[in-house]
């Protein structure tokens, strides 16, 4: 590993000016996937500059209804507090769905957003990786790609985003808020990520040297009848090879708003559109929901190894808005 230096920060100007006056420095939260990185040599930070000081660490009502959580609230405080559980539960299964307990006390909300993929092309410095080394290539695509992209990838990249929060959040139209030397700025969570094109190396629209100071939920009633539900290699800790985070807010048997995310097929959570519109004001049944799937998975793009995603997020859709649709019925 690099040697480094670590500053810690006590205010969120104290944390800019500490990251401005280096430009090889690196904010640090809970460090779960950056120090990962670092002893790796795929991340070779000159400073570290510790945020977890900050007062950022709350989780409170917005005066619209909504919820505001702080950037560095823990996995698992997010998971546990009592407003996500009762207003936005998909959002604490999928929190609770990702790592371990360990890792959940550790990893923060800003972190968990800013994860970088789990290529193996990418976390192995001998392998050529255009997300790493611009211009070097994506031996993914003639390669292993199993668990890679179906949709909005190039042939740059098909590397997929690993967070399962980030699916619960863009579901549920979240806003990251960021403070740069500048003064402060907002960001859709569907705009955070940037479609990979030729530029799979610039992953979000932050702008440089921003600090996310924290996340906003607005008020989504629909989201109180919510699920988020993994499929993994693995009963254990693993990433997902795909994932859903879904709502449905069904009277008489027809469906009056959905909302519907998916995570592990894009190189960002996938805000599922189309399956969307098909929901709304349809008929709350399975015929329907194979239709939305099938709307939004029209798009999809599979390589020759990872086609069974096709497959498998169509199915998982199907399941999740069943349930969801039972539940409403009961």
């Amino acid at each position: 590993m690099k040697e480094f230096g670590y500053r810690r920060a006590h205010d969120v100007p104290g944390a800019l000016a500490l990251l401005d006056a280096d430009s090889g420095a690196r904010f640090l939260g809970g460090g779960t996937n950056l120090v990962d990185l670092m002893k790796a040599g795929v991340e070779r930070p000159s400073h570290l500059v510790d945020v977890r000081e900050l007062p950022l660490d709350r989780i409170e009502p917005t005066a619209d209804g909504g919820l505001r959580i702080g950037a560095t609230v823990t996995n698992s405080d997010l998971a546990a507090h009592p407003g996500v559980r009762r207003r936005y539960p998909a959002l604490a299964q999928a929190v609770l769905a990702g790592a371990s307990g360990q890792l959940r006390n550790m990893a923060t909300v800003g972190g968990n957003l800013l994860q970088r993929t789990r290529c193996g092309y990418f976390t192995d410095v001998t392998k050529a990786c255009n997300k790493r080394v611009p211009g070097s290539g994506c031996p993914a695509v003639e390669g292993e790609h199993r668990n890679h992209a179906i949709l909005g990838a190039s042939s740059h990249c098909v590397a997929v985003h690993p967070s399962d929060m980030a699916v619960a959040l863009a579901a549920f139209d979240a806003v990251v808020s960021y403070e740069t030397a500048d003064g402060p700025g907002e960001l859709p969570l569907t705009e955070f990520y940037l479609p990979v094109g030729g530029t799979p190396h610039l992953e979000t629209a932050l702008p440089r040297g921003a600090l996310i100071t924290g996340v906003t939920l607005p008020p989504a009633p629909v989201a109180a009848r919510s699920r988020y539900r993994k499929v993994r290699e693995r009963a254990s800790y693993a990433f997902a090879i795909g994932s859903v985070a879904a709502a449905l807010d069904v009277r008489d048997g027809v469906t009056r708003e959905a909302r519907l995310a998916f995570g592990a097929v894009a190189s960002g959570p996938w805000r599922a559109r189309a399956a969307e519109r098909v929901l709304t004001g349809a008929p709350a049944g399975a015929e329907t929901f194979a239709a939305a799937a099938d709307a939004e998975l029209a798009a999809a793009e599979p390589l020759p190894h990872n086609a069974y995603k096709v497959t498998l997020m169509r199915n998982l859709v199907v399941a999740v808005l069943t349930g969801l649709a039972e539940e409403a019925a009961r």
